[in-house]
């Protein structure tokens, strides 16, 4: 990814100024990122300080929604909502020429069945902080959970 602002440094800043349930009832954070260690050590870093910390990006759902020891629900990635028969929501064949140098054109979308991915949290309004946490799953290729 291109670079940027060094994200833990930039949540830190963030952390100091703000404060759950003092400046805010809910605190979802959504990490867009391509590696699961620095999705997981955001997790424990926003853990009691966020309601939710998920990952995004990677276009695959993971199976590991939890709830981390202070309190803060935790899903590395949600996954992609489109067609999952597709090479991260783009037809596939195209992409295939794209990867065999072959003829293709500019991405574009598949046009199949589609899958809504997620996650579900129950947060506490006292605390601002996660009662049950839940992968949500529903329709197309993938095994539905709801």
């Amino acid at each position: 990814m291109k670079k940027c602002d060094d994200v833990f440094e930039a949540s830190n800043e963030f952390i100091k100024k703000n404060n759950l349930k003092e400046d805010y009832d809910f605190l979802v954070v959504d990490f867009h990122g391509e590696i699961t260690s620095e999705k997981m050590a955001m997790g424990h870093f926003f853990d009691g300080k966020a309601t939710l910390v998920v990952g995004t990006h990677t276009h695959v759902p993971t199976n590991d929604a939890r709830i981390l020891e202070n309190g803060t629900a935790y899903l590395t990635d949600a996954g992609m909502c489109g067609d999952y028969n597709s090479v991260i929501g783009m037809n596939k064949n195209n992409s295939l020429n794209k990867f065999l140098k072959k003829e293709s054109i500019k991405h574009f979308p598949a046009i199949g069945v589609a899958t809504l991915s997620g996650v579900i949290v129950e947060a506490d309004v006292e605390n601002g902080l996660a009662k049950n946490v839940e992968n949500f799953i529903y329709g197309g290729d993938l095994k539905n959970s709801l």
